[in-house]
């Protein structure tokens, strides 16, 4: 597409100027016509001076592989094919939902060269991209005209979850400071596991377990490590339907729900346990079964990095259906998803509390701040507002089948808009807690946590469980 440049339009205002001086001398028109006539002559043998895309050659460098949250570098290389230096405008494409649009870059490129321009972009959320298009925008020798050039360059780049707290675990690990991520240490009972090695001594350490041989043979401290039981199975079942869409602390609950899923399953697969991955919303989305070996949680990885949300109902029946087909060996089934209505809260107590026995079930749900917040910190009441707290709350008609009668009297002040809503926080809190109590007496497992800080507890939950013999 070509458009008049900035400095065509000004030098356009010339001619305008000069017209106004026929209303005094109306004989100067050939002046004007002259004048008309040579601007848009060199108008014109400027068009012709416009590059086109024959004098470029343009391709984008790039790994194909990104993680979310992380710095991603991206090349556009330039050449010139012409014998002339071109000042040109670069833009690249960028795909929906990737991340913030980067500004123009304005290059100078010599004839006959080769220029490259470095950019960063930080992807925001999973999933595949399709990079489509280079944009290039030159101007004429004069600048009076401006042509706006698109080149086709075509990649892909898959947005990985992020994946570094799973290096940071992995560090802390090889350094035995996992306390300092929120994870504790839990005693293991030695009678039932086997000698694995002798190590040094960290702060961290029982004085139980040190071997006081090998310490006085060594000179130093020297503490016993003991084998876990290996070979067990851990299978996410991550909700992908409507209870996930939401996002806390500027994360969505299922980007949370994943970063703490494949913490864990390297915790794991360190572990020499098996660990695999449900992924569903009303149909199955992915399944990874469960296996061991360093390729396993790559192949979990690639699993879910397209993964998103869906406004749709989740079908619980259908995603455990499937579970109860393909594992049939007793198995941790860990269900992260969110809470909000009585119809969720019913098909997860129906379908946990019914692998009780054959598996080891475990709930996992993520708070909301804004609830929590509002239950938390309520404005001040007065008593007023409390006695009509109280009448509405026994006036209830889903309370009660006989509603109260209105009591004669004066009127009661109405409630305040923050009070009404804490009032409604505190009353799914407490309906929240009923349910969870629920699923602990009938033997599932369960676990209350804000998204950002779910990872720690779900590895401590693993860790306990691993150390009492309890999958």
């Amino acid at each position: 597409m070509i458009t008049p440049g900035r400095l065509l339009c000004l030098v356009c205002l010339l001619p305008l100027v000069v017209t106004l001086f026929l209303f005094v001398d109306p004989g100067a028109w050939p002046l004007v016509v002259v004048l008309d006539g040579l601007l848009a002559f060199v108008a014109l043998i400027d068009l012709f001076t416009l590059p086109n895309k024959r004098k470029f050659r343009i391709r984008r460098e790039l790994a194909h592989i990104a993680t979310r949250g992380e710095k991603h570098s991206i090349v556009i290389v330039l050449e010139n094919l012409g014998r002339r230096a071109l000042e040109v405008l670069a833009r690249d494409d960028q795909p929906s939902g990737l991340c913030e649009d980067h500004d123009p870059i304005t290059v100078r490129l010599e004839p006959m060269s080769r220029f490259r321009i470095h950019y960063a972009i930080y992807p925001k959320q999973r999933g595949a991209y399709a990079f489509e298009w280079i944009w290039l925008r030159a101007k004429s020798r004069l600048g009076l005209w401006t042509a706006n050039l698109r080149f086709s360059a075509k990649d892909r780049l898959s947005v990985y979850p992020a994946l570094k707290q799973i290096s940071r675990y992995a560090l802390y690990a090889r350094l035995n400071r996992m306390s300092l991520l929120g994870v504790r240490k839990s005693r293991r009972v030695q009678a039932d596991n086997e000698f694995e090695r002798l190590r040094d001594y960290a702060p961290d350490d029982q004085f139980r377990s040190i071997d006081w041989r090998a310490t006085s043979r060594r000179l130093k401290l020297t503490v016993r490590d003991y084998q876990a039981n290996q070979s067990q199975r851990v299978v996410f079942l991550i909700d992908c339907g409507r209870m996930m869409v939401n996002e806390s602390m500027g994360q969505s609950l299922l980007d949370a729900a994943f970063d703490a899923a494949l913490t864990l399953g390297y915790v794991s697969l360190a572990q020499h346990d098996e660990a695999g991955l449900l992924c569903f919303s009303d149909r199955i989305l992915r399944w990874i079964p469960p296996g061991g070996g360093k390729q396993q949680l790559n192949r979990m990885v690639q699993a879910v990095h397209d993964v998103q949300p869906e406004l749709v109902e989740s079908r619980f029946d259908l995603a455990f259906l499937h579970l109860q087909h393909h594992c049939r060996k007793r198995t941790l089934s860990i269900l992260i998803s969110n809470l909000i209505d009585e119809r969720n809260s019913g098909q997860i107590k129906a379908h946990m509390t019914n692998l009780v026995g054959r598996h080891l079930p475990m709930v996992v749900l993520l708070k909301d701040h804004d609830l929590f917040q509002a239950a938390e910190n309520p404005p001040p009441v007065s008593e007023e507002e409390i006695q009509h707290l109280a009448l509405l709350a026994t006036s209830d008609p889903r309370t009660q089948a006989n509603p109260a009668p209105k009591p004669k009297g004066p009127k009661l002040p109405p409630i305040t808009p923050e009070s009404a809503k804490a009032a409604a926080a505190a009353d799914i809190l407490l309906w929240r807690h009923e349910v969870l109590a629920d699923l602990r007496h009938a033997g599932v497992l369960t676990l209350d946590s804000f998204p950002e800080k779910l990872t720690a507890p779900l590895v401590n939950e693993y860790l306990r469980i691993k150390s009492q013999h309890l999958l």
